[in-house]
């Protein structure tokens, strides 16, 4: 992901918003912060009490994406007849690999007990 926004390599899953008007900038900038998230994701592989920070950061870019895909600066964005449906896909794809790494966290959790 933090390749193809570098890169400019707009196609779905890479990038949420894959078909909206962009800033070449405002790719480079994601790209260096999804540097982080790899980071974070790292370290909670490696020890378990990292593991709640990956969440939460997760639990906000859900948000965030709704929040986005909820507001009216969007639609300005979007040309006539385009859809938001890719765009909650994608959101939805995020919260249910959020849900589901919840859930692993949460059952592994019991088997330290």
């Amino acid at each position: 992901m933090a390749i193809a926004h570098f890169f400019g390599i707009k196609v779905p899953i890479l990038f949420v918003y894959f078909d909206t008007e962009y800033f070449a900038y405002q790719d480079k900038i994601i790209s260096f912060a999804v540097t982080a998230y790899i980071a974070l994701f790292y370290l909670a592989s490696k020890e378990r009490r990292n593991i709640p920070a990956a969440l939460i950061v997760m639990s906000v870019t859900t948000l965030g994406l709704t929040s986005i895909n909820l507001s009216s600066q969007l639609k300005v964005a979007m040309t006539s007849g385009q859809t938001l449906l890719p765009y909650w896909l994608e959101t939805a794809f995020i919260a249910s690999y959020l849900i589901a790494l919840t859930v692993l966290y949460k059952r592994d959790g019991k088997q330290f007990k």
